[in-house]
């Protein structure tokens, strides 16, 4: 299902929006299936597959670093029972900021999730990642450690982390946009 832009950050969605219609004249369609993420349903993607001591332990490093609302968002959505999709906490995503779009490969009329399959000897991702590349995004099928060929972002830092931010600042930021 694709989703509209709305709730990007509105530069974001311009290149965005410039990178679709891109791919289609070359006929490769993306299709955005999220966009702005809430802190819930990022939450329940971090939460999949993990332990509960690392869930403990993950709730106690937010509340000791005075992150006290992601913490309360981590600890309320509860067990998560499906595979692992996702490194980043509740506001250590930058689909919490606007600045993410994960996109599917539409082939034939279906969402094909494959970054090895081949149409007419091309795989959209990879289409798809390059011409990112090529407009100064970000995309997670190029990442090293935890490849992600649906994802790409505005900015290269990992995270509001890697940018420079605190937790702290971060839970500030979250409750004003979603608390």
């Amino acid at each position: 299902m694709a989703i509209a832009l709305d709730g990007l950050d509105p530069a974001f969605r311009s290149k965005m929006e410039d990178l679709l219609g891109n791919l289609v004249a070359v006929g490769v369609d993306m299709r955005p299936y999220y966009g702005l993420r809430t802190l819930e349903a990022q939450a329940k993607l971090w939460r999949q597959s993990r332990a509960i001591q690392e869930i403990t332990a993950a709730i106690k490093k937010l509340t000791s670093a005075k992150a006290n609302f992601l913490a309360s968002v981590l600890d309320g959505v509860g067990p998560q029972h499906v595979p692992h999709v996702t490194n980043a906490l509740p506001g250590l995503s930058w689909h919490q900021w606007g600045e993410a779009v994960d996109c599917f490969w539409s082939l034939n009329g279906s969402a094909e999730w494959s970054a090895s399959t081949k149409a007419d000897g091309i795989n959209g991702y990879r289409i798809y990642a390059s011409f990112a590349k090529d407009m100064g995004l970000d995309a997670g099928g190029f990442w090293h450690s935890f490849k992600d060929w649906p994802h790409v972002q505005m900015r290269s830092a990992g995270s509001p982390i890697s940018a420079g931010m605190t937790l702290a600042e971060i839970d500030a930021e979250m409750h004003n946009r979603f608390g």
